[in-house]
């Protein structure tokens, strides 16, 4: 039986220096009424300018090489960034796909080409990607996703749909997994491949999904004989399969997987500051505790990152527990205060009690459902 590998990490000198500097920066963000603090900002809080001044601040691309226009920090100072944005509840949507896991993966398996066409303006916040993984009728199986690439000429033809995929109608290019080799009985993780799609390409169709509030963040993106040319291929041809396994590392162990629904936690916690009730005060202990091992464990996941490992297992993991941890925070707010939620309320506490139901139900199937992750949990450690 395996055993999980999370390391005790600490964060260093530089890191807790760049907390209050993006605290400041945010100070003043706030008081100049530039954006305001909402739930599960990173998914679906979007502003373009926000972005942009990240990237001046050299706050995106922060790991990457400075030759693709990075500054080469470490993963922890990230870490520290990410975490203060959104506990800010800060519009990042819009880059938050190309600098957590499209960025990296191009890193560890682009073509050199398309590191210095596309690193570079990611990193300044103007370029921004989705991703392209589900499809409407794979369900979670996604080695049995059916979107094809035909190889036509000196061209690939593709032809299939994805599905929740977020910020595409922002977005000016996506990662596509593609089948590129057809279907084989036992072999279905096998001819998959990657390849980047210009989303202004003839034969793109980007048809949203609204949530039951009327927002627009999910899509589903139709491919009609779209033509990508083999320099947009990632990595190997028929390697898609363990490059999205490697990808979903980032996507999974983030500290957004626990901090989506920290400014109702925050608020709730400035309700009931001056209570003595003792119950109160159990269950925002029990969510404290929570909150705090969960930080330890994606912390550990970045310092494996920083060293260049894969932890699959350890970041799906904090994925499980970090999407209870976000539904408890919304029981324990209706618990222990008597709120009516309404995304017009002139309560903050009822608005964002509002925002964060609306957005639970997606907590569990974005990046993986809960039932995919165990399996992927319980296999890694061979139970």
């Amino acid at each position: 039986m395996k055993t999980l590998n999370l390391p005790a990490a600490t964060l260093p000198e530089e890191a807790e220096k760049l907390r209050y500097e993006v605290r400041e920066f945010l100070a003043e963000e706030l008081a100049a009424g530039t954006f305001e603090p909402r739930c599960d900002s990173w998914l679906g809080s979007h502003s373009a300018e926000f972005s942009r001044k990240l990237g001046e601040r050299g706050w995106l691309g922060m790991t990457w090489p400075e030759k693709y226009g990075g500054h080469e920090r470490s993963s922890l100072e990230r870490f520290v960034l990410t975490e203060e944005l959104l506990v800010a509840g800060a519009p990042v949507s819009a880059h938050w796909f190309a600098d957590r896991q499209t960025g990296p993966l191009l890193l560890k398996y682009g073509t050199e080409q398309q590191r210095i066409t596309f690193l570079p303006r990611m990193a300044k916040g103007e370029l921004f990607f989705a991703i392209g993984l589900s499809e409407p009728n794979s369900g979670s199986d996604l080695a049995s996703i059916s979107t094809r690439a035909k190889k036509v000429g000196d061209k690939w033809v593709i032809n299939g749909t994805k599905i929740w995929s977020s910020g595409a109608h922002h977005a000016h290019y996506m990662v596509v997994l593609l089948r590129t080799s057809p279907l084989e009985d036992g072999k279905k993780h096998a001819g998959l491949t990657q390849m980047v799609v210009d989303l202004s390409s003839p034969g793109v169709t980007i048809r949203p999904i609204h949530l039951m509030t009327g927002e627009h963040h999910f899509n589903e993106v139709i491919f009609e004989d779209v033509e990508v040319s083999d320099d947009m291929i990632v990595g190997s041809l028929g390697a898609g399969w363990k490059q999205s396994l490697a990808e979903l590392a980032f996507e999974r162990s983030g500290p957004e997987r626990f901090l989506s629904t920290y400014p109702l936690l925050q608020e709730l916690v400035l309700q009931l500051e001056n209570s003595s009730n003792q119950h109160a005060k159990n269950k925002i202990g029990r969510l404290t505790a929570r909150l705090w091992t969960l930080r330890q464990m994606s912390l550990g996941v970045a310092s494996l990152l920083q060293e260049g490992k894969s932890p699959e297992i350890e970041a799906a993991l904090v994925k499980d527990l970090g999407t209870a941890f976000e539904k408890e925070v919304i029981e324990v707010t209706r618990d222990l205060v008597s709120a009516r939620p309404s995304m017009n309320s002139k309560k903050r506490l009822e608005v964002l009690l509002a925002e964060a139901i609306l957005h639970a139900p997606g907590f569990t199937l974005r990046g993986g459902t809960t039932e995919i992750l165990r399996s992927v949990i319980s296999k890694g450690l061979g139970v």
